[in-house]
């Protein structure tokens, strides 16, 4: 099976696949590359907090990678996770992505979280079709409160509540 947990050997991997939507999309509204000292940094944290990060792997090569944390710091959010999933270009379109959430989904679930929250550019129809396919519920629209490519942008939440299954 290609899906799988990843390993501090995937980072840089998984750091190519982010930088790339960086420059390129509005997936992600950082404006420059992160390193690998900052994504090394970021993947260590997650292990100390039994939060998964997970690959997809063809033969060596990760072309997608899918992680949650903590939505915000307050105590009162613990039982609520935000979750991120990234393809590189060549491999989209061919189901990755839908496999990398659904085992966020699963790992979120058997965690005993309650909910399950996605920040997604308002323009990105396949993510946004993604996540309502498998039982995410639009709860919010941000208008112009990102800014990238010389444009405003719109963020979208959607969430999926565990603990009430897929709606």
């Amino acid at each position: 099976m290609p899906l799988r947990p990843a390993t501090r050997a995937d980072v840089p991997a998984i750091l190519e696949i982010y930088n790339e939507a960086v420059l390129h999309t509005t997936a992600s509204y950082d404006l420059e590359p992160v390193s690998l000292a900052s994504r090394l940094a970021w993947f260590d944290a997650k292990g100390l907090r039994g939060q998964p990060v997970f690959v997809w792997d063809e033969g060596g090569a990760v072309l997608g990678w899918s992680a949650y944390g903590q939505f915000r710091e307050k105590a009162g959010y613990d039982h609520t996770a935000e979750h991120s999933v990234y393809v590189s270009p060549a491999a989209q379109g061919r189901g990755l992505g839908r496999a990398l959430l659904v085992a966020v989904i699963g790992h979120a679930r058997a965690a005993g979280l309650h909910v399950l929250v996605g920040g997604l550019d308002a323009d990105n129809a396949a993510s946004l079709g993604l996540h309502a396919s498998l039982g995410f519920e639009r709860v919010a629209h941000f208008r112009q409160v990102g800014r990238k490519f010389g444009r405003w942008l719109d963020l979208v939440f959607m969430e999926l509540r565990l603990d009430q299954g897929e709606r």
